[in-house]
């Protein structure tokens, strides 16, 4: 004898739950209880220190771990420091970085410290998730992630989060200076 399929005998899971629906008291229909337990849970936070700060006035510490906008690093002759090998690109989970690699020429040899260089690097913000995972991978240390509270700024068209060389090299000035503040310590 067939058993029949029913809605009631059915179970997905394989682990099926009897529901009671047992009668609701007087005090459970009124929601007495509730409402007291519900009041009870306000005046609690009511005292609580405030979780909000008054954003201009007042500025959240960052956490030591806090990684922000990507920059490109320049050696002390102020030349790239990417070697364009692509392991930044291969490690990053969000395929945020593209790049292309050519050879240097002889009259280029005071931009780039390699034969070979990043022609074009560009990191797509809108895909980035700021784990920092290029900046561990990059032999050259050419890429790292500063602690710049703006992360990117805020725009209308989609291209204009494609950072390219012009948005992340560091300025030449930013390399001098940091060189000066090395040979000085």
């Amino acid at each position: 004898m067939k058993k029949k399929m029913s809605i009631e005998t059915i179970s997905l899971s394989g682990r099926k739950k009897v529901v009671s629906n047992k009668e609701m008291t007087f005090l459970e229909r009124i929601y007495l209880v509730a409402i007291v337990k519900g009041l009870f849970i306000t005046l609690k936070h009511l005292f609580k220190r405030k979780a909000t700060i008054q954003y201009p006035e007042q500025v959240r510490e960052m956490s030591p771990v806090y990684r922000g906008r990507h920059m490109l690093k320049r050696d002390e002759q102020g030349r790239e420091n990417c070697t364009a090998c692509g392991l930044c690109a291969l490690t990053c989970p969000a395929e945020a970085i593209t790049m292309k690699a050519a050879e240097r020429k002889p009259e280029e040899k005071h931009l780039y410290r390699e034969e070979k260089y990043a022609e074009i690097y560009e990191i797509n913000m809108l895909r980035c998730i700021f784990c920092g995972l290029c900046e561990e991978a990059c032999p050259k240390d050419a890429i790292y992630l500063t602690i710049s509270k703006e992360l990117v700024p805020s725009n209308y068209d989609r291209e204009d989060f494609i950072f390219g060389k012009d948005k992340l090299v560091m300025p030449l000035e930013m390399a001098l200076k940091n060189t000066q503040l090395k040979n000085a310590n």
